[in-house]
């Protein structure tokens, strides 16, 4: 090769490290109780970081879903194509609990040791969670009808990946999928126009075309449709329990600017056979609880992609060398970095402190008042952030990060998902809104969490006054709402930190997301903030 060829001073690829190797997960395992996972934690982060997986996640992405509807001779099949590593992302999380395997473990911190198993394998491929986090979210929802959560629970919280089209009795595992997007609706989803007719026998027979099908590929699906009582949530399998597939058409895959490797449809019901699930009038309070998992799987995702990029840009940083240092002593840019740490650590902790929340939803009012406003705020917040975040991220790369093979431009598209999907932003602040309305305690709920953290940072107590302030005077509100949830979703963040972070990082949050002097991109953090320490906690070990 000439000498021109010479390649001098690019980056290793980060492959072969652990994933797990971030002290924020590390920490709230153990203040959330479930540090019992840790092993379990480490042995998948160590598979996520590895080289084989990682060309799981590319190959994956660059080879997405093909639809077949019609065989070679003419029958209909509505069969989706997958390349062979999507199976094999499936499998692993499937065999490693990301699923609904924590609503049948009794050990306290099941859900967060689930939240960071989720956090860390999220980060090699995201597309494949879009179906393990609506089997994670279906369980809730069919206890409104416990026979149906006795025939399917159990398969849905199995740990093995059955894939294939057979009667879901048959299977040794289920994967579920969730259809409530129709065309003339969007998140309005009361402007349904999908029927569900009584076939007399206790099934349904529906009727219409849904918009937006995640995982078309799934054993059963949860689904919104008009009974004779109003808006129902119905149970609707693939396969009849004669072995006949039911008539659930796939018209065709949307082309997306992200999430390649996960199918998403556009479906059409010609009779379709489902069983009601809670009562008939009641569908939209019925299926909200699973909308309510896969939001927190949406923070736990948003949070999972900042660390993504943020371990990325740190590690090119520190093997890159311009005007004779390392980029990551230049002061511009270790700011940045730290700033990205800060904003990565702030979301990993809400999230876990949420998940922890859902351990101890069942048994604690408290803690149930306080997810369920703090979950609403959250989604909204750490979801927003993603999208700058992967941008500055890339951008620590340089023109390198715009280029396919490192990554980034893989995060970049995917950044957007978790904000859009179950909620967009204005669906997610005006939820918040309800929330405080309908649920008093939630908000009393979500101001002792804050005040947990009183005297801890003077710059925080006047950041919750502020709040405080704003919630006393709703009028506007509306108008006001994202304002009031970011402000929400500061204070929230600002407390877990000061109690539970990292010293370095709590006062850099502060220093910049709290004071009122404070930059708006990344990068503008102020002077005696400790960035080595910070960079410290976020460079992978290699």
């Amino acid at each position: 090769m000439p000498a021109t060829h010479d390649v001098t001073n690019q980056v290793p690829q980060l492959t072969g490290h652990d994933v797990a190797d971030d002290p924020t997960l590390l920490a709230a395992l153990e203040h959330e109780g479930a540090n019992w996972a840790a092993d379990e934690v480490h042995e998948l982060s160590r598979l996520a970081g590895s080289e084989r997986v990682q060309e799981w996640g590319r190959l994956a992405n660059e080879n997405p879903p093909v639809l077949r509807t019609h065989d070679r001779v003419g029958h209909r099949i509505d069969e989706v194509e997958f390349h062979p590593h999507w199976h094999d992302l499936m499998d692993v999380a499937v065999s490693h609990g990301l699923h609904a395997t924590p609503w049948q473990d009794p050990r306290p911190g099941a859900h967060v040791a689930r939240a960071a198993k989720f956090y860390v394998w999220s980060q090699n491929e995201a597309g494949h969670t879009c179906p393990i986090s609506m089997t994670y979210s279906a369980v809730p929802t069919l206890r409104h009808s416990p026979e149906l959560a006795a025939a399917y629970e159990p398969l849905l919280a199995a740990r093995e990946y059955d894939y294939g089209l057979r009667v879901p009795a048959s299977k040794r595992g289920l994967i579920a999928g969730m259809s409530m997007t129709e065309k003339q609706g969007g998140s309005d989803v009361r402007a349904n126009t999908t029927t569900a007719a009584p076939a007399g026998d206790g099934s349904y027979a529906l009727t219409g075309h849904k918009w937006f099908t995640s995982a078309p590929m799934s054993d059963v699906f949860l689904t919104l449709a008009q009974a004779p009582g109003g808006l129902s949530c119905f149970l609707l399998p693939r396969v009849l329990p004669d072995g006949s597939r039911n008539t659930i058409h796939l018209q065709r895959l949307k082309d997306k600017l992200g999430n390649k490797s996960n199918a998403s449809a556009e479906i059409e019901y010609d009779g379709a056979i489902g069983w009601l699930v809670g009562e008939e009038g009641r569908g939209v309070r019925t299926i909200i609880e699973m909308v309510s998992n896969t939001r927190l799987d949406c923070t736990i995702g948003g949070a999972a992609g900042m660390r993504y990029g943020t371990a990325r840009a740190a590690h090119h940083a520190r093997h890159r060398s311009t005007f004779g240092t390392r980029l990551a002593d230049q002061p511009a840019m270790a700011n940045v970095l730290a700033d990205l740490a800060v904003e990565s650590e702030a979301a990993t902790l809400v999230a876990m402190r949420l998940a922890g929340a859902s351990d101890r939803a069942a048994t604690d009012d408290g803690e149930a008042a306080f997810r369920r406003l703090a979950l609403a705020v959250t989604k909204y917040w750490v979801c927003k952030r993603a999208p700058a975040h992967a941008a500055e991220a890339l951008e620590c790369l340089g023109g390198n990060g715009y280029v396919e093979e490192s990554g980034m431009p893989r995060l970049f598209r995917e950044s957007p998902l978790s904000s859009i999907w179950e909620g967009s932003g204005n669906v997610a602040a005006l939820d918040t809104l309800r929330a405080m309305a309908k649920q008093p305690d939630s908000v009393e709920a979500l101001v002792a969490e804050l005040d947990a953290a009183s005297g801890a940072d003077g710059r925080l107590d006047e950041a919750i006054a502020g709040v405080r302030k704003e919630l006393a005077d709703l009028s506007d509100v509306e108008y006001r709402a994202r304002r009031l949830v970011e402000r929400l979703a500061l204070v929230l963040q600002g407390s877990l930190l000061v109690r539970r972070g990292d010293e370095a990082v709590a006062d850099a949050f502060c220093a910049s997301r709290l004071a009122g002097d404070r930059g708006t991109a990344f990068g503008t953090l102020p002077t005696g903030v400790d960035t080595n320490r910070i960079l410290s906690r976020v460079t992978p070990n290699d």
